[in-house]
């Protein structure tokens, strides 16, 4: 029986998820984290129900290769007698030559070193896991998953800045991201909603959050662009904002490009916005008129981008929550579903209170639903199929 490991590796832990094949599926066996924001590593692991079946210190960590070396050690051990096959990675970027997972290698690694500046909180991290992982199972097949590959035959209309063409050239392009979260959407919604094959707006609502319009089950328009840095204002990130804004800062303010990096990606967003925290839960419990602004700004922003992804659909029949606060915030979800009601959407207050996964009322002309967000399953099923046909 073959076993496979899912990373998702991040500035301040590394989260991960075991699958073990059943037949012909994949079966969560485990989810887990190194958790290193605080002074001692611990490792955590949950069981698929979750229940803590792991909660240990881990001493003389030093580092991405200490780390998986803990967790491959404990994934191995906890798989026994099953063998771990291969491993598969979350990375945010894969510019305009991945529509789709891609075994890892040293010439893949540099590419996608290139594009760490496109995804500064994410992307060295991802691949600071991998080049570990090289040096600690050579033999182990690697696979990278990536966010943007689920919107790159997105229409090329919608991918194009009106900037000159030879940018564009360049793959001065818009990539959308969430992918694997999105895909995981599109495959997991069919089994609920009639309508799934139509036009659907997801929204991946979390401490990064973007939204995202389906037609057929794919990808058609999505709010993020070159970086991840566009469309809605995050826990830290700025969201959309006007360029001349940044040339106002960089040229009247005197700011720097390291500054600008710094308020762009770890200073705004709904920090930024409330001045208390980009944390949602944080923000909804807090009385503070500016936490119970940035809340107006992050929904009334969420009511735009549903109104411009609509239009890309040529329409809406289903809306699907998914990510952290996706899941966890009903009267997010709530609110978005009032800015909504142009639209037909028309919520049950009883089904959003007790969590879904049906959230519309008898009377709504569009479905609304709420997923929760599983990009492990969709990392473990691509990362199968890239090391089976390595094999074959």
């Amino acid at each position: 029986m073959k076993g496979y490991a899912c990373f998702n590796a991040g500035s301040s832990s590394i989260k991960f998820a075991v699958f073990v094949e059943r037949g012909d599926a994949l079966a969560l066996s485990s989810r887990g984290e190194i958790d290193s924001g605080g002074h001692q590593h611990r490792l955590l692991a949950w069981s698929p129900q979750g229940e803590l079946t792991e909660d240990r210190p881990l001493e003389g960590i030093n580092g991405y290769a200490d780390q998986l070396a803990a967790v491959i050690a404990w994934v191995e051990g906890h798989l026994a007698p099953a063998r771990l096959a291969a491993i598969g990675h979350r990375v945010v970027h894969g510019g305009n030559a991945h529509a789709g997972p891609a075994l890892v290698t040293p010439a893949l690694l540099a590419e996608l070193a290139a594009l760490n500046p496109l995804a500064p909180l994410h992307q060295p991290h991802n691949l600071a896991a991998m080049q570990a992982m090289a040096k600690l199972h050579p033999d182990l097949p690697q696979v990278a998953c990536f966010d943007t590959a689920f919107h790159l035959d997105n229409p090329r209309v919608s991918r194009l800045y009106a900037l000159p063409r030879a940018l564009a050239e360049q793959q001065v392009l818009r990539y959308g991201f969430h992918g694997l979260s999105y895909q995981h959407v599109a495959n997991t919604l069919p089994a609920l909603e009639p309508r799934a094959g139509g036009r659907v707006v997801a929204a991946h609502l979390g401490s990064g959050a973007s939204m995202c319009a389906m037609v057929g089950g794919r990808s058609v328009a999505s709010t993020m662009g070159f970086s991840a840095l566009d469309g809605l204002p995050m826990a830290t990130r700025c969201g959309s904002i006007d360029p001349g804004l940044l040339l106002y800062l960089l040229q009247d303010k005197r700011m720097t490009p390291a500054a600008m990096q710094r308020l762009l990606y770890q200073e705004s967003g709904l920090l930024g916005l409330s001045g208390i925290s980009g944390d949602m839960r944080e923000l909804t419990a807090s009385q503070e008129p500016a936490a119970r602004e940035a809340l107006d700004v992050f929904v009334y922003r969420i009511g735009r981008e549903l109104g411009s992804l609509a239009a890309a659909a040529g329409g809406l029949d289903v809306l699907v929550f998914t990510g952290g606060i996706g899941e966890h915030a009903p009267e997010i979800r709530a609110r978005v579903c009032e800015q909504a009601a142009w639209l037909g959407v028309r919520l049950d207050p009883a089904a959003n209170a007790a969590g879904g996964p049906r959230l519309h009322a008898a009377d709504s002309a569009v479905s609304v639903w709420v997923l929760p967000a599983d990009e492990e399953a969709v990392i473990a099923q691509q990362t199968r199929a890239a090391a089976d046909e390595l094999k074959s």
